[in-house]
């Protein structure tokens, strides 16, 4: 499998899809695609469960993008879940299967998260992106906006609103009358009322329309004459009388309409009326570029180690007024011992390590909030904050070692005794008790290795005798170790025994 080749897979609330690119001096260039109308948000109940109709077919698509991903690595392909598995209350079994399905693992974004990356995408498709620029993105169950200029976003949104949601619940049965559509804009522009003006604002040159329900509705106003591609507020209205005048989906036979989209298009029609009408828009164009060119063009960052969440971790450690010498330390006392544990570790590009400096840099931060179990406010802010770059996974993961770092382990014994977590925790939570002092004195040669389940740590005896905070800190540190059924030993032994 050539290198130069990536994947992106986008698990929407209507469709999922999949899109294979190419690396030509550092641009993708879109090889093929595959997308199954999966229509996941028609399966969410009330109470918030995907149901076993819409869970069957997304394994069953999934299981054709495997097919095509077959001779992929990892490191090549991104996959994506957006607002339907955000919100579901058994995401969590279903992805489990999902990831199974598809033969690599799933990320659920952030709205915020998924709204930049839809940016991305879009700047990189614009014959201008240098013109600020509101971008509009309804998806399935979410709609996103976003102002950016160039490639930088400067206003970042998700609403919970999307075409297949407002279909089913101002539309049933596929009905098209006034009521429905008056209901579905006013409850869109309620939606709307708490962005409009701090979009406003900021302010913007030029509407953009990205994904299925904008190319929809721009393929039908240009295939039926109404426009020359460009939405239009005059041209949606037309449209929504014609709807209007049909009576029923099953009826309607305008030229432009994709079967997969007929379902949707009157919930989308209704949010883009209102998002025309909430910001005063009077035209907007489409873009090709969206949340699945973005991904593409964000893991291409992360192939060249040009990774955003690196960024965003020393924003976050400006931003707390993290002490960068005692962070420094921390990371790197971790990450010697982390090397010893598994020597692949060395490369500084791997990924347990990065999240390993990650939770150094940023363990800290809490201490912004009390000093009074800082290690909680540190992972609640990163567990809950918009952090771009990570998934919410990426963000659970980095919670749970800042949270780990020091006080009950108990709080974390839920991880998988087989995760690789355990050995960056203990790396970490070594690092921060041999610190405590904060100042900058060389620390004597110790010893870490794997035993069992747990660890044993060697640590030279007369360093050890004159720091007895410390020993008694490492006693702590068993008991602690030992109560989750991961032992730790301390034994001390003599320097030159040690550096040998």
């Amino acid at each position: 499998m050539s290198e130069e080749l990536i994947a992106a897979i986008d698990l929407g609330s209507n469709s999922f899809r999949l899109q294979v690119g190419r690396i030509v001096n550092d641009q993708i260039y879109p090889l093929d695609g595959l997308k199954d109308p999966v229509r996941l948000a028609a399966g969410l109940s009330s109470e918030k469960y995907l149901d076993v109709a819409a869970q069957k077919r997304g394994m069953i698509a999934l299981s054709r993008f495997r097919e095509r991903l077959a001779d992929f690595a990892p490191h090549q392909v991104r996959a994506v879940a957006t607002n339907t598995l955000r919100v579901a209350k058994n995401a969590p079994e279903f992805l489990i299967r999902a990831e199974t399905a598809l033969g690599f693992p799933i990320e659920v974004i952030a709205g915020r998260e998924e709204a930049r990356l839809i940016y991305v995408g879009v700047a990189h498709t614009l014959p201008d992106p240098h013109r600020q620029q509101l971008v509009v993105d309804i998806g399935g169950g979410s709609t996103e906006f976003i102002i950016g200029r160039s490639f930088q976003s400067l206003q970042l949104e998700s609403l919970y609103m999307g075409c297949v949601g407002f279909s089913l619940r101002y539309f049933p049965g596929g009905k098209l009358d006034r009521r429905g559509f008056k209901e579905a804009e006013l409850a869109a522009q309620r939606e709307l009322q708490a962005i409009v003006n701090p979009f406003s604002a900021v302010g913007w040159e030029l509407a953009v329309g990205s994904s299925g329900s904008a190319k929809s509705l721009s393929d039908i106003l240009r295939s039926n004459g109404l426009t020359d591609g460009t939405i239009t507020r005059q041209g949606l209205e037309k449209l929504k009388q014609t709807l209007i005048k049909t009576g029923s989906l099953d009826a309607v036979t305008l030229d432009g309409v994709k079967g997969d989209r007929l379902p949707v298009l009157p919930g989308g029609l209704a949010i883009m009326l209102a998002v025309f009408k909430a910001f005063k828009l009077d035209t907007m164009v489409f873009s090709e570029g969206a949340l699945r060119l973005g991904v593409l063009y964000d893991l291409l960052g992360r192939y060249h180690h040009d990774d955003l969440r690196d960024a965003t971790v020393e924003a976050f450690a400006t931003r707390y007024a993290v002490d960068r010498g005692q962070a420094e330390r921390v990371a790197g006392t971790a990450c010697h011992l982390l090397e010893m544990l598994d020597p692949a570790t060395a490369d500084s590009t791997h990924i347990d390590r990065r999240y390993l400096v990650w939770a150094a840099t940023l363990h800290e931060i809490g201490i912004s909030v009390a000093h009074s179990s800082y290690h909680k406010h540190s992972a609640y802010v990163l567990g809950n904050a918009d952090m771009p770059g990570f998934s919410r996974m990426d963000q659970g993961r980095l919670a749970r070692l800042v949270l780990a770092h020091r006080g009950k382990l108990a709080r974390v014994a839920s991880i998988d005794p087989a995760s690789s977590d355990w050995q960056l925790i203990a790396c970490l939570r070594l690092a921060v008790v041999f610190h405590r002092a904060r100042d900058g004195r060389d620390l004597p040669p110790v010893r870490i290795a794997r035993n069992g389940d747990g660890f044993s740590v060697e640590a030279d005896a007369e360093w050890l005798d004159a720091l007895p905070l410390t020993a008694a800190t490492l006693n702590d540190e068993i008991r602690q170790w030992n109560a989750i059924g991961h032992p730790l030993t301390v034994k001390t032994v003599k320097r030159p025994t040690l550096a040998a």
